[in-house]
This record gives structure tokens, C-alpha cells and sequence, in this order.
């Protein structure tokens, strides 16, 4: 009878049980607002996770996820900060003095 030595899946012993782990790892970092290289560097340091598992499976849930994922990164990038006096003269455009 097999002994799981693991006390979570392994890559070796249970490949698609660690994917799956590994998947809703990278889902817990989505809703903490991080970055791909954050999320890598997060589960290398606290899962053990390998950068190129981290990132092979990103990949895989970017291409399934195309939409998500397009307005996931538009959330998070940083605006530039834009005033209501920059704004209004840029809606507006150049006045016209008047004689």
C-alpha cells in the first residue's frame, strides 16, 4: 500500500493534485491584488512552489481566462494621476480669447 511522505500533494507522487494546489494558490493571490512576479516570488518563498510550475500554470489559466485576465491587469496597473484642472483642459481644448 502506498504512504504519502507529503503532508500536501506533491508534484512527483500526485501531479494533478499539486497542479490543482498550485492553481488555487495562484487564485488566493488574484484577490490579493498581485502581480505574476509577486505571485511567483510568494510561492517559491512560502509553498515551495518552483518558479516555472508557478508560472506554467499562470500561463495555462491566462489563456483560458483571456477576459478575466485582461481586466484583472487593468485593475491593478497603476493610473497616473490625472487632476480636474488637467482634465477639464483637456476635454475642452485651447479658449478662444474674445476682443
Amino acid at each position: 500500500m502506498y504512504h504519502n511522505l507529503h503532508s500536501f500533494p506533491c508534484l512527483h507522487c500526485h501531479p494533478y493534485s499539486y497542479i490543482r494546489m498550485v492553481q488555487h494558490l495562484i487564485e488566493r493571490c488574484l484577490l490579493l491584488y498581485m502581480t505574476r512576479d509577486q505571485c511567483i516570488k510568494a510561492l517559491a518563498e512560502h509553498a515551495s512552489v518552483r518558479p516555472q510550475v508557478t508560472l506554467t500554470v499562470w500561463r495555462e489559466l491566462l489563456k483560458e481566462n483571456r477576459n478575466f485576465f485582461q481586466l484583472y491587469f487593468r485593475a491593478i496597473s497603476p493610473r497616473p494621476f490625472i487632476s480636474r484642472h488637467n482634465l477639464k483642459k483637456a476635454r475642452f481644448g485651447r479658449r478662444r480669447q474674445w476682443k
